[in-house]
């Protein structure tokens, strides 16, 4: 005879289903492999997992940086992303899974964005979602500046005026309603960025890292 074993187990954003196949004789049990499966309650819209090591014109290539627009080649743009030699996504301080954005950004003369085209996901009202979601992380060795997301024009600051030294993994949760104008079934880009945006400061330097962006109820 076969019995099938089921398991559940609730974690703090994911439940994970497991079962085994038991082949049950007269005089003995025989225990199967467990086999696992991990469903999450979030829609994710960036992990920085995806992104890897590979140059153009490879067409396998990519980079973290040729998905987030950031501030290379302009003089009004403070922000560069990612790292110049390989690894090019930020692999050693990371909130989850291998990799996270890395971004440095000089604020002197300049503002500090990067932003990402959103392919999927562009309907932020599927599933009942009600709020973006993200992991930061800065230093007490930047200088104190405000942070903010974007979608398209509509503009949310984090409420310290000196997110940039919070220590540590912080997670900010944005109600999406903040993001008044916005076509939430149809968002097309999200933007990072550190300071006013589109402001120029008269200094300001430092290093972000960001990663976990998520669509959560």
């Amino acid at each position: 005879m076969t019995v099938a074993v089921p398991y559940a187990a609730v974690y703090a954003e994911t439940t994970c289903y497991a079962w085994r196949v038991d082949e049950v004789y007269p005089t003995e049990t025989v225990k199967g492999l467990v086999w696992t499966f991990t469903t999450a309650d979030f829609i994710a819209v960036d992990d920085f997992e995806s992104y890897n090591n590979i140059d153009p014109p490879d067409p396998n290539s990519n980079r973290i940086f040729d998905n987030w627009t950031d501030g290379f080649g302009t003089t009004t743009n403070g922000a560069l992303v990612g790292n110049d030699l390989p690894p090019y996504a930020e692999t050693t301080i990371v909130k989850s899974g291998a990799q996270s954005l890395v971004c440095r950004y000089d604020l002197t003369g300049k503002f500090a964005e990067a932003t990402l085209t959103l392919e999927y996901p562009k309907d932020w009202t599927a599933h009942g979602v009600t709020k973006l979601s993200l992991q930061f992380r800065g230093s007490s060795a930047n200088s104190a500046d405000r942070i903010f997301v974007a979608l398209g024009n509509a503009v949310v600051y984090h409420p310290d005026d000196a997110a940039t030294q919070d220590r540590g993994w912080n997670q900010w949760v944005i109600d999406l309603t903040e993001f008044g104008g916005v076509d939430l079934t149809n968002v097309g880009s999200i933007t990072i960025g550190i300071g006013t945006r589109n402001v120029p400061d008269t200094e300001g330097t430092g290093t972000m890292y960001f990663d976990d962006i998520r669509l959560i109820r």
